[in-house]
């Protein structure tokens, strides 16, 4: 199966989450990722829009009744940006992870147009 999408790890913000994570977890992260990669509609349970962000989006993770979030965006259409993650310990998106995020986009997008 071929892929439809592309995943770019911006820096380490990505991997910082991911490497603390336990193995089983980290499966689980893979199983969301190559969905993302291969499927053309993505369900809502994997992936959905931030309200109140300019294209701001988080991948949805759940395993053994934990949380997980990947905060990521969408460059040239099919390419998905991965920034930061965290593991979810209330309902709602914590407002400094979310701000942390449009920093982390703000970043790739000023440094991809610096690369022009």
């Amino acid at each position: 199966m071929e892929p439809i999408r592309s995943l770019i790890f911006f820096k380490r913000y990505f991997f910082d989450f991911y490497d603390d994570q336990t193995e089983k977890v980290k499966e689980k992260i893979d199983y969301v990722l190559f969905l993302i990669r291969h499927i053309e509609q993505i369900p809502t349970k994997f992936l959905k829009h931030i309200e109140g962000t300019k294209g701001l989006y988080e991948v949805r993770i759940e395993y053994a009744g934990n949380i997980y979030r990947i905060f990521c965006c969408f460059d040239e259409g099919k390419i998905v940006i991965l920034l930061n993650g965290y593991q979810k310990k209330t309902q709602k998106a914590l407002k400094g992870e979310i701000e942390k995020a449009v920093l982390i986009m703000g970043e790739y997008f000023t440094q991809k147009e610096e690369k022009r």
